[in-house]
């Protein structure tokens, strides 16, 4: 049975701490103490309970069972010391890598509920954890383990959805292409045809036609069994608003909520890099920084559940009612729209055709992996754009960026301007705009025009990265909320005497800062009217408007 350790020495005490003393003893006073045998399972495949297992006494091994194609291998082992667990024992998720005891010993269990407990009291083992956990799941994802397998065509939207969802969610796995002997082979073991497609192989089953919802369900991710009276806060959106406030509800006391329609990040994981946020002199991705912030939600006891799509939002007597596309009801005595703004599309023929087969809205390792060293075009002028440009080109693909005005300096911050500029390969086509696409199952060229010269050219392009517009969020509130005529939220003061309905006189008083037209209702980051569309503004919205939940639901024992 083979073994490989992987880690072991790169990463070393951060990954793989050894306690002792006082730390390793404290531990244990949070554990139920378990005299184990040789052969016997801690956790199981598919376990919807994750507890910290903290080792006194013999060795651990976590193995991945066999599948199609490969055997049993013993992932890693652990000894007295040392503990079990990684970033699932944050998420909920349910096990996907069984543990089992490689001697006799005695393990001490460490449940859900004490594991928060501490987390909270803790400082100094809280960090450790936390640190091993992240560590671990880089070792997981690096490795590229099999526990998830994705069978898909590099040009499949279906796929791409699947792909999208598991790096948003920071989830290890593997991508297989189905034309490649590599898929062919699999699709064989796994006894699937082109129809299954795409398909995900986990651990003991497959999932035919997989969608990031069901796929959520089979980890045990999915906002299946809330409890309506834990939810003192329920966060719409998981972009840097959504979660500066799950950060800041669930730090403050807050029984604490996030559902996004996608995954954790918003439109700020689309960022290659961020150079201007506080505290990141060598610049951050937008998705290791949402990352980062979810981890930071989880930690302070955030449930985060994604896919979860909102789609009506209504005031009940003590509480706001959440609808999901699924029919599931959530319930929760206030809540925040973070739902952001989303890029526009074009109205040129085939546009939807192309969209994740050719046409992206981010640009991240995903989906510059679909470009494979070909030209792409990058569509926009403001600083998304520019940093994708610029991410881009570092991969060494030569990058078009086509925007309608006439100056590149009219919406992108200057350190953008003066890089894109000086870089050979990136060619900046202004006064322009996209007036066709070109190619069969993926995109091959774009077809541009120039509105001052009335020239029109034609480009080679693999992938059109689209970052346009700002669109919000909110057609799933059906007007609930009084917005202005793009959509966009108003809030406190920004609210019409008009908007105002009874409710309003009832409580006698006027709307908290960041809350909208529907009292206990909030809206913070890109989704509200007059807000300042950059990431370290959207996340101090999140923050406030907890400030002002907290005034208006009183939770006790937590200060305003």
């Amino acid at each position: 049975m083979p073994s490989r350790q992987p880690g072991r020495r790169i990463w070393g005490d951060r990954a793989y701490p050894h306690l002792a003393g006082d730390q390793l003893a404290r531990l244990f006073e949070f554990g139920v103490p378990q005299n184990i045998s040789a052969g016997q399972f801690i956790f199981r495949l598919g376990d919807d309970k994750y507890d910290l297992v903290v080792i006194e006494e013999g060795q651990l091994e976590i193995i991945r069972e066999a599948g199609p194609g490969y055997s049993e291998e013993v992932i890693v082992t652990f000894g007295p010391g040392e503990f079990i667990g990684e970033l699932s024992i944050l998420t909920g998720q349910f096990v996907y890598l069984p543990a089992r005891a490689a001697t006799d010993g005695l393990i001490y269990r460490i449940p859900p509920d004490r594991f928060r407990l501490l987390m909270e009291t803790e400082t100094a083992l809280s960090d450790i954890l936390l640190t091993a956990f992240r560590a671990r799941r880089e070792i997981l994802m690096e490795s590229a383990s099999r526990t998830i397998e994705v069978i898909g065509g590099a040009s499949s939207a279906e796929c791409l959805a699947l792909r999208s969802y598991l790096e948003h969610m920071a989830l290890p796995y593997r991508w297989v292409d189905d034309a490649t002997p590599d898929g062919l082979l699999l699709m064989g073991l796994a006894s699937l045809t082109a129809g299954d497609l795409p398909a995900v192989l986990l651990p003991g089953r497959s999932l035919r036609n997989a969608t990031p919802g069901n796929l959520a369900m089979n980890l045990g991710l999915s906002h299946e069994g809330i409890k309506d009276e834990e939810i003192d806060l329920a966060v719409i959106g998981g972009g840097p608003a959504g979660l500066g406030a799950a950060v800041y509800g669930s730090s403050e006391g807050l029984g604490t909520v996030l559902l996004d329609a996608v995954g954790p990040g918003g439109q700020a994981a689309a960022s290659s890099r961020i150079e201007n946020y506080l505290g990141f002199p060598n610049g951050i991705s937008g998705a290791e920084l949402t990352r980062l912030a979810a981890i930071q939600a989880l930690k302070f006891g955030s449930r985060l559940y994604s896919p979860s799509r909102a789609v009506s939002l209504q005031p009940l007597a003590d509480r706001i009612q959440i609808s999901l596309s699924d029919g599931t009801d959530i319930h929760a005595r206030a809540a925040i729209i973070a739902t952001g703004a989303r890029y526009q599309s074009l109205p040129i023929a085939r546009w939807k055709h192309f969209e994740g087969a050719g046409i992206y809205y981010a640009a991240t390792e995903l989906e510059v992996r679909s470009c494979a060293g070909r030209s792409v075009s990058v569509l926009g002028g403001a600083n998304s754009a520019g940093q994708a440009a610029l991410f881009l080109a570092g991969k060494s693909i030569a990058v078009n960026i086509i925007l309608r005005r006439d100056n590149i300096r009219a919406r992108m911050s200057s350190y953008l301007v003066r890089r894109i500029l000086a870089d050979p390969r990136v060619t900046v086509h202004t006064s322009s705009e996209v007036t066709a696409l070109e190619g069969e199952d993926s995109l091959e060229a774009v077809r541009i025009r120039n509105s001052a010269t009335g020239v029109e050219s034609l480009l080679g392009c693999s992938g059109l990265f689209c970052f346009i517009g700002a669109t919000p969020a909110t057609d799933w509130l059906n007007a609930a909320c009084a917005a202005d005529k793009d959509g966009f939220i108003y809030t406190d003061v920004h609210i019409a005497e008009k908007d105002l309905g009874p409710s309003w006189q009832e409580l006698q008083r006027s709307p908290l800062p960041f809350e909208t037209s529907i009292p206990r209702v909030f809206a913070a980051g890109d989704v509200r009217h007059g807000s300042i569309k950059r990431v370290a503004a959207a996340v101090g919205e999140g923050a406030s408007a907890v400030s002002s939940v907290h005034r208006v639901i009183g939770v006790p024992g937590v200060p305003f």
